[in-house]
Parts: structure tokens; sequence; C-alpha cells
């Protein structure tokens, strides 16, 4: 007798368990959004506002606060962001107290096409548009398209992961046989850098010329630094 009542205690608990979870989970499901929170990698909102994304969320039906979170379709609010032509990624969750986070990365320009339209071009190689909210300070591409400037990709994105190249080349020109050629901040000479082949090489060249030259107190001499031959810098004086 008192094994069986032992058991129907047991099964009486597992019951009362198996209710409070299931009531619980139901009572954190029909929950509502209680707030948005955005949040930027980086802590940088340059190119796209915290307003802009909160915007973007609420006139979304389904990121509504009113909404229950079990009806939230978290994949819809992402794609719904991550199709902003300013945002490179977006992953957004529901926290346990109903509070809808979204934390965005910025796309991130590595140069800026002037021309008869005017973009960046974007650290994955992609066409960028400016921003109405910050200026980039990167170098200027002239003579580019939006067909063209991606072929500068791999010199652009070299310059842009090099302190001592982003301090100095301030423009990168291709010319009609689409070569390039770049300007040097503070220096007359035009710095004559061929097709995109061996960038490493040639830039490493530039920069050993750069401070042998700035140490010999030469760099006003020349009007024309040519690294397409390799392993060496060709100059032309004044």
């Amino acid at each position: 007798m008192r094994a069986g009542m032992g058991y129907i205690k047991a099964l009486a608990l597992i019951v009362l368990v198996c209710f409070l979870f299931g009531f619980a989970e139901y009572r954190h499901k029909a929950r509502k959004i209680s707030d948005v929170e955005v949040s930027f990698t980086g802590g940088e909102n340059l190119y796209v506002t915290e307003e802009v994304v909160n915007k973007l969320l609420i006139q979304n039906e389904s990121a509504g606060s009113s909404v229950d979170k079990e009806i939230l379709d978290l994949n819809r609010v992402e794609s719904l962001l991550n199709s902003h032509e300013m945002i490179e990624n977006a992953e957004v969750f529901v926290t346990l107290d109903g509070k809808l986070e979204a934390i965005v990365s910025q796309r991130k320009p590595i140069g800026r096409v002037m021309g008869n339209t005017s973009f960046y071009l974007d650290r994955n190689g992609k066409v960028m548009p400016l921003s109405q909210n910050y200026s980039a300070r990167v170098p200027l591409m002239l003579g580019f398209n939006e067909k063209t400037a991606p072929e500068a990709y791999s010199v652009a994105n070299f310059i842009k992961n090099d302190l001592f190249l982003r301090e100095h080349i301030t423009s990168i020109h291709r010319l009609d046989n689409a070569k390039l050629e770049m300007s040097v901040r503070d220096r007359d000479f035009k710095l004559y850098f061929g097709d995109t082949s061996n960038v490493a090489l040639k830039f490493n060249n530039f920069k050993a010329f750069y401070k042998k030259a700035q140490k010999d107190k030469k760099l006003d001499t020349y009007k024309k630094v040519n690294l397409q031959f390799g392993d060496q810098v060709v100059c032309t004086k004044k």
C-alpha cells in the first residue's frame, strides 16, 4: 500500500513539474517584445545610425512591440537589416526579459570613386553608396566607374591595411591604358604603379625608397617614381 502511494505521489509530482514547465514556457513565448536595443560592432555607427536601424525594425510588422515572441520571425528581421545598403551583417535575437537586440556590422569603405557617379569601394570589393551621415577618409579613386573600380581592390585594400600607406597615399588614378598612378600627400611627384600585379612587393619597395629619400632629403627632387619594374624603383628627377 505504501509502495502504491509512493508511486502515486511520484507520478503526481512529475505531472505537476510538467505542468509548471509547460505553463512557464507558454508564458515565456506569449510575452511581448518589451524594448529594442541596437549595438554596432566596434562601437561605430558612422554610415547608418541607430535611429535608422530602429525605424527599420519598427516598420517591420513582425518586430513590433505588440508581437508575441513566439510569432516573431528573427530570420525575417535579420534579412530586413541585411538588405540595407550600408549594413554588412546583422544578428538579431530576443533576450530572456523580452528585449529585441540587434548587433550590426557596417560596411567599410577602402576607396572613394569620384566621377560622373560617386560611390565607395568597400572592403569586400563591392560598390557601396556614399553616406549622408559620414564621409570616410579613404583615397580618392579617379578614372573609375562601377565596372572598373573592383580592378583596384587589391591595391586599395593593401593601402587600407597599412598605416604608412594610409597616411601617404591620397589618390589612385586609373589611366587610359588601365594602369594605375597615385598621388602622395605633400609631395609633387607622381607614383606610377602600373598594373595590379605584385602589390606587396611594389608597396614595400616604395616604403623603403620613401624612407631613404626622406632621410637624404631628396623627396622634393623627383617628378615621377616608377614601381612597375619589380624589385627596383626608377625615379625621374625634375
